[in-house]
């Protein structure tokens, strides 16, 4: 057959700059481009964004302003259909403008009369029931819904959807491969340079610690585990502490919810010497509530543990792969809790939304407390356990994360597949 190109448009909240955001965008255009290897489709993409200049620079790819009608108008025009999502787009806890903005760049679409395709999605929580027709009306035109947990699905099909028409896959992320060696080596973002060491900063004396990265296969990071209790040899002098990732945002008022995780935290401390590496999703906000937890953690390196942040950290694989190399994942952002999971590192749900708990779920897990009443004792007590049985988790949990995994590219292939037929 003779190859042919399509091009794509796709929709989404990128070039924020938020790590989960982007984290999903690269998500969906590896999944495309593997999966348009396999067939006789190229992909050409037309990511829209709220700067297309840092975008294409990040991704190679193509970009045109989100906010600009005539651009998003003269992208679809072009383009062999259009592709919206992943992420939680179409709700309203956060904003009246989101369901609106997304929904109307899907009709402009069905307008152009181009296939328009849901991908992998979380819907809600839409509170307000002035747009459940609209979400219906749209839906119902679209080529190929899919939506990335069960309550998204029910609320489609609530609003009368058939249940044929919906598909429930995992979140795009849980495909996301690491980076290969010669790109993080070539990439503009230097991990190791944008790491900070945090302990001054809390008060305590500086630290540097040298990490190795681990795989994703589970035997290998338990077999690696096993070797390095016990270790001592002239370049490390005591056992590789557990490197336990925190991921926070703002989200109480009041702030409970980062003072109770900053009294578990310093209570596991106090007990098991630790690496506390912070990671913030979505910057700047994130290093604020990281920091906000850090000051209050005072100075931990007096019994053995360490403290540090990664510090402008926005490409997704790279961030990703520093969430390979923690034991454990603290995790408030939604990605967070997907990069560690997809790495078979042990996720700790904090809830501040209904998408924290379906995640899990998927996991046969719940998560560690809500925002509005966690118990920063609770949390040292269920991170410990973890972590003392952490080879048990992994090998209970391998199959499941792998064909989560395997599952996050089904909306590639049938979007590939769709296109092809189409020739």
């Amino acid at each position: 057959m003779v190859p042919t190109t399509k091009k794509l448009v796709i929709s989404g909240y990128y070039g924020f700059r938020n790590s989960g955001d982007e984290a999903v965008l690269k998500s969906i255009l590896t999944a495309l481009e593997e999966e348009s290897q396999r067939s006789n489709v190229t992909i050409e993409p037309i990511v829209l964004s709220i700067d297309p200049a840092w975008t294409t620079s990040m991704y190679g790819v193509r970009a045109v302003h989100r906010m600009k009608l005539k651009e998003v108008r003269e992208a679809l025009k072009e383009s062999d259909g259009l592709i919206s999502g992943g992420g939680s787009l179409l709700q309203d806890a956060t904003g009246l403008k989101s369901i609106p903005y997304y929904l109307g760049v899907i009709k402009l679409a069905q307008w152009l009369k181009k296939p328009t395709f849901i991908y992998a999605q979380g819907i809600g929580p839409v509170n307000r029931k002035i747009f459940n027709p609209m979400i219906r009306s749209v839906f119902k035109s679209c080529t190929y819904v899919s939506v990335r947990d069960e309550q998204s699905a029910d609320y489609l099909r609530r609003l009368g959807l058939k249940w044929n028409q919906i598909h429930v896959v995992p979140d795009p992320v849980m495909g996301l491969p690491l980076p290969e060696k010669a790109s993080v080596q070539s990439s503009g973002e230097n991990v190791a340079s944008d790491t900070v060491d945090a302990t001054a900063a809390a008060g305590g004396n500086s630290t540097v610690v040298a990490h190795d990265a681990s795989g994703v296969d589970v035997d290998a990071k338990i077999t690696l585990e096993q070797q390095q209790v016990g270790s001592d040899t002239s370049e490390t002098k005591h056992v590789k502490l557990p490197v336990i990732g925190v991921s926070v945002r703002f989200w109480e008022a009041d702030r409970k919810e980062l003072t109770a995780i900053a009294a578990g935290l310093k209570k596991l401390a106090a007990k098991k010497a630790v690496h506390l590496r912070f990671m913030p999703f979505h910057l700047p906000d994130d290093v604020q509530a990281s920091r906000f937890i850090m000051e209050m953690l005072g100075d931990i390196t007096r019994k053995g543990s360490e403290i540090s942040i990664t510090e402008d950290l926005t490409d997704p694989q790279l961030m990703l792969e520093e969430v390979s190399r923690c034991d454990l994942m603290i995790g408030m952002r939604l990605h967070s809790l997907i990069y560690a999971a997809s790495q078979y590192v042990l996720p700790v749900g904090i809830s501040y939304d209904p998408k924290i708990d379906q995640f899990l779920l998927r996991l046969e897990s719940e998560p560690a407390g809500d925002t509005g009443s966690l118990d920063g004792d609770k949390l040292a007590e269920q991170v410990a356990g973890l972590l003392d049985q952490r080879s048990q988790w992994l090998k209970q949990h391998e199959d499941r994360i792998t064909a989560l995994k395997q599952e996050a590219r089904e909306p590639a292939k049938q979007i590939i597949t769709y296109l092809g037929r189409k020739g």
